[in-house]
């Protein structure tokens, strides 16, 4: 009769639910289950901390469509997942996190046994209000189940964040494999279809618009909506995506109006949020960023948005392919109001206004380096399909005005809840998930910082992630400082112009340091043919900042 630890248990039942891949900092009283990935040959990435490690798991996840998973140790090392656990909740991003947890004779969970043992935390009380299920698993035995919810609810519905709390004595003890109950199936899980009568109110309002808009958000990519939304905006109705919403109908439909954001916003008579929400990046659905008499419908897999910040007039819970889908139905053969308005000729041609004055801030060969002109280029670098992660204050702002996105779940940056530290490890993570695909990080220099060891992670995984560091030796930036205090020094958001290209050259990257704009393109191309991380410094003017009003932001 054959026995298996609870550790090894773990890694079956992973291997048993399609997981190949997962994140880790080694530490006990979890080594029993990392020793089992590597025997049921389950890719372990290890990292350097827990809180990258959930923000590439949450990456991973969200480009395959699959939770991403971490392991954990005690104490600590479950306390610095909590931050990425809240990001994927609150961004609709899949994550599991597996903890350990001291064993039963100090079990913090129990308070007659708290006698203050080796990192002894009541863990899942410390991530419940960042999960949307937490849980301590009870008996070794039932290891299997508990994984097999866990991860089922890290995917349905709206995405989000799981964590499994597994005491240490039950991840050691070990059971006889006849009495473990392994999940073998997966359901065959088929999403709502919206009733017909939602469906039909809002066609008759889309039709009916004089200057309708649609509302493309993240729900809509990790849906696979893109055709389906592709196939509303071709007739005739112009839309605007949220950032991590973009690609999933490509920037460079022209029905695109995310370069006149604001007048579309403002002017719209009928809106239709896909898969998004009215939260601070569409600043509520209220005036003056929309029109005070403004209709709006909303398309969501969860109820509870019908009732939001926005005035919404017709609500629809429905997965946002299925739903879009029927209302392109429900549309076929009629002619949009909108047709005559013209509504969206009048979008394209701010747009094109908009993005001529751009083209001039964009085109300066100014040394210290305009970030417009770095993130231009490196705009004009990459492939159409490569993955693009942006994170930091001022880069955040540049990037969502110039890159564009050509395909969903290609784009990656803070999410709804502004999270600054993603994008080393979320670039890394869309990296390993598409490993024959570009992955390009544009990060302000603060926020590579904030997780930059995790280059040597890159590294040893061989994951050729080239990131580019807009460093202005700062976190906002020295006007925004000045602004904001009324003195230039000493600088409260300032930094070291750091040469952190050798940071590359530490673990064996490609690695440049750029100061002359004619440089940029030149150096992007030899960092993406060298085929190793790669890290490029770019010293961009510190007085640069984002400019406002009319496109992106």
């Amino acid at each position: 009769m054959s026995v298996l630890n609870g550790g090894q248990i773990i890694a079956k039942q992973l291997k048993r639910e399609g997981i190949d891949t997962v994140f880790a900092v080694y530490a006990g009283p979890m080594t029993q289950a990392l020793a089992g990935l590597a025997d049921e040959s389950v890719r372990v990435v290890g990292c350097r901390h827990e809180e990258q490690a959930g923000f590439m798991a949450q990456a991973w996840g969200y480009i395959n469509k699959k939770p991403g998973i971490v392991i954990a140790g005690s104490g600590p090392a479950v306390s610095n997942t909590v931050t990425s656990l809240q990001v994927a909740t609150d961004s609709g991003l899949p994550l599991v996190v597996l903890g350990g947890s001291a064993g039963a004779s100090t079990h913090s969970n129990r308070p007659t046994r708290a006698f203050g043992g080796f990192q002894e935390t009541d863990q899942v009380a410390l991530t419940t209000a960042a999960c949307k299920w937490a849980v301590e698993v009870d008996v070794t035995d039932r290891i299997p189940e508990f994984l097999h919810i866990g991860l089922g609810k890290a995917v349905s519905g709206r995405p989000g964040g799981v964590y499994i709390d597994f005491p240490g004595h039950l991840v050691q003890a070990s059971v006889p494999e006849e009495n473990v109950q392994w999940r073998e199936t997966q359901p065959a899980v088929y999403q709502p279809h919206g009733d017909p009568a939602g469906v039909e109110a809002i066609a008759k309002l889309l039709a009916e618009a004089e200057r309708p808009l649609i509302l493309v958000g993240k729900g809509a990519a990790w849906a696979d909506a893109a055709e389906s939304l592709q196939k509303l905006a071709a007739m005739g109705i112009p839309f605007v995506a949220s950032p991590m919403g973009r690609g999933t109908i490509p920037d460079d439909d022209p029905r695109n109006a995310g370069s006149a954001r604001s007048s579309a916003l403002r002017n719209a008579d009928a809106v239709l949020m896909a898969g998004g929400r009215f939260n601070w990046i569409f600043q509520f659905g209220r005036p003056p960023t929309f029109a005070s008499n403004a209709k709006f419908a909303h398309i969501d897999i969860v109820p509870e948005e019908m009732t939001s910040a926005a005035n919404i007039d017709i609500g629809l819970v429905a997965d946002c392919a299925a739903a879009t889908g029927q209302i392109v139905e429900a549309l076929a053969g009629r002619r949009l109001r909108t047709a005559a308005t013209g509504w969206l000729t009048g979008l394209q041609e701010q747009a094109q206004r908009n993005r001529a004055a751009l083209n001039e801030i964009m085109a300066s060969d100014s040394v210290p380096i305009s970030p417009y002109r770095l993130v231009r280029d490196v705009r004009d670098s990459l492939a159409r399909d490569a993955t693009i992660s942006v994170d930091g204050e001022i880069t955040l702002g540049i990037g969502r005005l110039i890159l564009p996105s050509y395909y969903p779940r290609h784009r990656l940056n803070s999410g709804t809840t502004a999270c600054m530290g993603t994008g080393v490890p979320y670039a890394i993570g869309a990296k390993l998930a598409r490993p024959d695909l570009q992955s390009v990080a544009v990060l302000g220099d603060y926020a590579f910082g904030a997780s930059a060891m995790e280059i040597e992670t890159a590294a040893r995984m061989n994951a050729a992630v080239v990131f580019v560091i807009v460093n202005n030796a700062g976190i906002v930036g020295r006007s925004a400082q000045q602004n904001t205090f009324g003195f230039e020094e000493p600088l409260i958001s300032g930094l070291i112009p750091a040469d952190y290209e050798k940071m590359a050259e530490m673990v064996g990257g490609y690695a440049e340091k750029v100061e002359d704009p004619a440089e940029i393109k030149p150096a992007i191309g030899r960092a993406l043919e060298s085929g190793k991380v790669s890290l490029l410094n770019v010293m961009v003017d510190p007085k640069g900042g984002v400019r406002r009003g009319g496109g992106y932001l």
